[in-house]
């Protein structure tokens, strides 16, 4: 073969090889981006299933698919819902809170309870004995008389007796309430006038609560029935006291409506955190949903004062890429707690977290919500007593709709009520601020 014939030879073959690598590159790389594309939506869905297949694996919760969940962001929302709820109650109303303070919307309450009792209704009420001495109108034993000769069954759980120290432990700080066997409420908020017209000291009073359809209902009157008898010697239960699923359709009107896309579809389970039983689970929920976070963590706690497990997955969050956004009260309800909060806050600040100060008021909301997807709210705070001691209950919801009104919540108030914190604004507070900040921290097992 001549050198001519050769060259021509080897040009003919150039075209169809330069072809077939073109061809084969495009196949691989759009190979390539399927494959990726496939993964981060495994990683995706990672994200929330492992927090779901955690719960259900080491502490059995009972997850739910068939639920409702409607929010409310004030106690004007909360109350008018529940009141309108209540006086359509049928079978029974049962009532579990930390406290009923001794004012006008308590005395409202107990008027519409004695009510439904005159209408067959049978009424069971708890309240926790340090709960009701610690704030400033207690129930006293001449009001709980009355309401028992009204008809409401109402006890007190671990009531405050000498030496007074021994039962600064294990109280009962969880919000439920079961109609019917077919809503529920549960959230951050008890019975007292100041949800609405907010306190003197700090002006508004910001809480998230929420009323809930579904199967998990059930999970929330067993969890009140358990906790009744035990208070109470009784043996209350039977098969009517759990209804099985129905919606509120027909059965309440005027109740505020869940007008999201996953109405009557959202995935819920009930954390319950009881002292003997299952003491960590409230603690380690909160670390695993940090610890799966992939892309944002935002948290709302009144008392963010942090044990070492949550403050070091959110340090290890951080790092990881994660971003992290933190509310926190420029006022409390408990004067020490706000200097220890802010030593936390600025913490995390230094090492990315974007932190937030509610000016507003006080927001005494206990809500996180992990990768605009799994939401977890409830009555527990991130201090040591709601993680170590208290009855605590929260519901862990994988919905991305609950999720996203709970982030619009956090937004908005994020860019109306609130400033940020930044080496610049924590340099602005005063040294003896920035110094109680520091020495408070003595008293984080504590508060």
């Amino acid at each position: 073969m001549t050198s001519l014939q050769r060259k021509a030879s080897v040009e003919n073959f150039k075209p169809k090889t330069s072809h077939l690598t073109r061809s084969s590159f495009w196949h691989i790389w759009m190979l390539c981006l399927l494959l990726l594309s496939i993964t981060a939506n495994a990683q995706e869905q990672r994200a929330d299933s492992a927090i779901v297949s955690y719960l259900e694996s080491e502490y059995r919760v009972r997850f739910s698919d068939n639920n409702s969940i409607v929010l409310f962001k004030n106690g004007q929302e909360k109350f008018d819902d529940l009141f309108t709820a209540v006086r359509q109650a049928k079978s029974t109303i049962h009532l579990e809170y930390f406290n009923f303070r001794n004012d006008s919307i308590s005395a409202l309450l107990f008027d519409l309870l004695a009510e439904r009792v005159k209408a067959g209704v049978k009424v069971r009420a708890l309240f926790d004995g340090f709960g009701n001495s610690s704030n400033n109108r207690p129930l006293k034993k001449h009001h709980i008389d009355t309401l028992r000769q009204r008809g409401i069954e109402i006890y007190e759980y671990d009531k405050l007796r000498f030496p007074w120290i021994n039962h600064a432990l294990y109280r009962d700080h969880r919000k439920i309430v079961v109609i019917d066997g077919v809503v529920a409420y549960t959230g951050g908020m008890n019975v007292a006038d100041y949800y609405i017209i907010g306190k003197p000291e700090f002006g508004d009073w910001r809480d998230i609560h929420a009323r809930v359809e579904g199967d998990a209902v059930a999970e929330l009157q067993k969890a009140f029935l358990d906790f009744w008898n035990e208070v109470t010697n009784q043996d209350v239960k039977g098969p009517e006291l759990y209804p099985g699923y129905r919606t509120s359709n027909g059965l309440f009107t005027g109740l505020k409506t869940d007008t999201t896309a996953t109405k009557y579809r959202k995935h819920v389970g009930f954390v319950d955190r009881v002292p003997n039983e299952t003491p960590d689970i409230i603690r380690n929920t909160f670390v695993n949903c940090i610890e799966n976070a992939r892309h944002s963590i935002y948290i709302i706690n009144p008392y963010f004062t942090l044990n070492k497990a949550i403050k070091r997955a959110l340090k290890k969050a951080l790092k990881r890429g994660v971003k992290v956004h933190i509310m926190i009260s420029d006022k409390s309800d408990i004067p020490i707690t706000p200097r220890i909060v802010d030593h936390q806050a600025h913490r995390l600040m230094k090492r990315g977290a974007d932190v937030y100060v509610y000016t507003g008021g006080f927001h005494h909301s206990k809500i996180m919500m992990i990768d605009e997807q799994v939401s977890f709210i409830g009555s527990a705070n991130l201090n040591s007593r709601s993680l170590r001691y208290d009855y605590e209950c929260n519901l862990l919801i994988d919905d991305s709709c609950t999720t996203k009104e709970l982030l619009h919540i956090f937004n908005v108030d994020a860019q109306t009520r609130c400033y940020k914190l930044t080496p610049e604004t924590w340099k602005k507070k005063s040294k003896w601020h920035r110094f109680q900040s520091w020495f408070f921290q003595i008293l984080t097992p504590f508060v």
